[in-house]
């Protein structure tokens, strides 16, 4: 197994393994480099669906992801993302070629802690189509004082999309209608131990027990730290690469900007955070 640091803040490069058949050993040492890292790529893998799955499944438990149009028909754990960018007429679905075009954190809209994203690229375009991740404990220790003392305490409302409800389309009804999930802006990694800053701009709806415009004011405050900050990876893609991404301290974005009459093909899965964990959080 080799190891390497694109940037000594974020991002490990994996090469030399074969996830199928890891040694207990190697295993440890893959878990604890996610850890170090935020975001982990493992390259040159030929997985099928159910050994994407089985691997993805070492990092903890699965869940469905809310947008069920872009579920795997025979594995619901499993999303495939990048199907349907052109409509029937030809034109550029935009919700899906741009879909994760922002800086967010994944589901932070759901009631319970996504721990991680992980991604296999099934198919990847000839230019563009990069993914971007920066550390949220950078983003952190870059506020001044007096702005951490501000948002000691504070806790943040998400819904799919925020407040301009994008991508709202790719959701069913019933989903669109639920009620917002809330975390504090400041969080404590339950494995690393470190302090991060936790404000998704995207999905962010507002700051409870603040006005609206003092929230808005806040949040965009916040901001620059996050997308800004200097601890950051841009990952280009190859087939075969596993990228996952810790995202109780990390942002990320797709980057876009690839041909649109090229496939740009992931399968997903979305990693729920244990009980003992989140007894470690409470």
């Amino acid at each position: 197994m080799q190891i390497e640091r694109p940037h000594p803040k974020i991002g490990a490069l994996v090469t030399g393994v074969d996830v199928r058949s890891l040694s207990d050993e190697d295993w440890r040492t893959l878990y604890q480099t996610w850890i170090d890292s935020i975001v982990m790529i493992v390259r040159g893998q030929t997985l099928t669906k159910e050994e994407f799955l089985a691997y993805s499944r070492r990092f903890g438990r699965l869940k469905p992801h809310r947008v069920r149009k872009t579920r795997d028909p025979e594995h619901a754990e499993l999303t495939v993302m990048g199907i349907g960018t052109k409509r029937a007429d030809g034109q550029v679905n935009q919700a899906i070629y741009n879909r994760g075009g922002h800086w967010h954190t994944d589901s932070p809209w759901d009631d319970e802690v996504c721990k991680g994203t992980q991604l296999y690229g099934v198919a990847i375009p000839s230019t563009g189509g990069d993914t971007a991740f920066a550390s949220m404990y950078e983003a952190y220790e870059a506020l001044p004082d007096s702005l951490k003392q501000r948002i000691a305490g504070l806790k943040a409302e998400y819904i799919y999309g925020g407040k301009k409800r994008e991508g709202h389309d790719l959701l069913e009804p019933e989903d669109r209608a639920r009620p917002p999930a809330v975390y504090p802006m400041v969080r404590k990694h339950e494995e690393s131990g470190r302090t991060s800053l936790y404000a998704n701009p995207h999905h962010i709806v507002r700051i409870q027990g603040m006005s609206d415009a003092d929230s808005e004011a806040l949040v965009k405050e916040l901001t620059p730290y996050m997308v800004d900050t200097p601890a950051q990876y841009q990952h280009k893609w190859q087939k075969g690469d596993i990228v996952i991404w810790d995202n109780r301290c990390g942002l990320h974005k797709a980057c876009g900007g690839y041909p649109i009459e090229e496939p740009r093909i992931h399968w997903r899965t979305t990693i729920m955070q244990d009980g003992v964990q989140r007894r470690l959080a409470a």
